[in-house]
């Protein structure tokens, strides 16, 4: 299983001089929680998500105003579309983030989201084994002396 088994093949993209607004709006649209973000003079891509939204609106930012540079990540991890999936968890896991932006060479084609790790291990199973593999080692019910 690889991160473009699991990943969401919709990017959608926005540029650092959009609004948050237009931002969620996009991203709404096609149902997604992050937006790459284009910058032709920046160094890569760079990513907005649904909880950098949530943080401007709970500050009271006016999403009408406020720009995607000043709430984007800018340093991102990448991942390959060729790694495991288990290794884009890890990363993610460690570098406590839950949106991954997925390159193949240096071409965006699509985005990890923890969600869709969780969806495709459902869809195919491997959550299933997990849970009989933890069944399995269960010691049972604990009496209480």
């Amino acid at each position: 299983m690889y991160v473009r088994d699991g990943m969401n093949r919709t990017v959608v993209t926005v540029g650092p001089d959009h609004t948050l607004h237009e931002a969620a709006r996009r991203m709404t649209h096609a149902e997604v929680g992050a937006a790459v973000v284009i910058d032709p003079d920046g160094a890569g891509p760079g990513i907005v998500t649904e909880r950098d939204l949530l943080y401007a609106s709970g500050r009271g930012d006016d999403l009408d105003r406020e720009r995607v540079v000043d709430h984007m990540t800018q340093r991102l991890t990448y991942a390959a579309a060729d790694w495991p999936l288990e290794r884009a968890a890890a990363e993610m896991v460690r570098a406590r983030f839950r949106h991954v932006v997925v390159l193949d060479g240096a071409e965006v084609v699509g985005i990890l989201s923890m969600r869709d790790i969780v969806r495709f291990w459902v869809e195919t199973g491997v959550a299933s084994e997990f849970a009989s593999k933890s069944r399995e080692k269960s010691i049972g019910p604990v009496a209480l002396i």
